[in-house]
């Protein structure tokens, strides 16, 4: 992947010189298409294209503004209400993601996002135990970190 960007920014730098432009635009220019030629020549290369990677980090990012957006305002609901009802515990989360980094990251992404804490971490790297602020249910809390965090968390790290 580092490789890939290098040579994209050398044929948008290659593609200025040629041209003369030395603006933003001609910049932009040669990005694309070095883009466009990378894309081209993906076949002969082993590694997946970067920009995929890229946009699986990004959709992480997105997931993770639109979670946390979410719960912030779900927390402070509940907080300024005149009677809490609130049904706070711990449940137990079994994870697909076996390596040390994929399972720190889920654990910080928990722990981010109002409402939820990462307690404890096996160590098989198989079950998180989580403190929610509310659960109604755990079944339901579990697929929902498994459709959006774990789910995002794989795209980024496997190909």
């Amino acid at each position: 992947m580092p490789f890939q960007i290098l040579l994209n920014l050398m044929i948008a730098f290659v593609w200025m010189m040629l041209n003369g432009n030395w603006t933003f635009s001609g910049f932009v220019v040669g990005y694309v298409l070095g883009i466009l030629i990378l894309l081209v020549v993906r076949k002969f290369r082993p590694e997946p294209f970067y920009l995929t990677k890229l946009w699986a980090v990004l959709k992480l990012l997105l997931i993770f503004g639109r979670e946390l957006f979410i719960s912030s305002f779900d927390v402070m609901g509940r907080i300024l209400r005149p009677k809490l009802d609130l049904h706070p515990g711990i449940f137990e989360y079994r994870t697909e993601l076996r390596s040390d980094w994929e399972v720190t990251i889920l654990s910080c992404l928990i722990c981010l996002t109002p409402g939820t804490l990462t307690l404890e971490v096996s160590g098989d790297n198989e079950v998180l135990y989580i403190h929610a602020m509310n659960i109604t249910d755990a079944d339901e809390m579990a697929a929902g970190i498994r459709s959006t965090f774990e789910k995002a968390i794989m795209e980024v790290t496997r190909s």
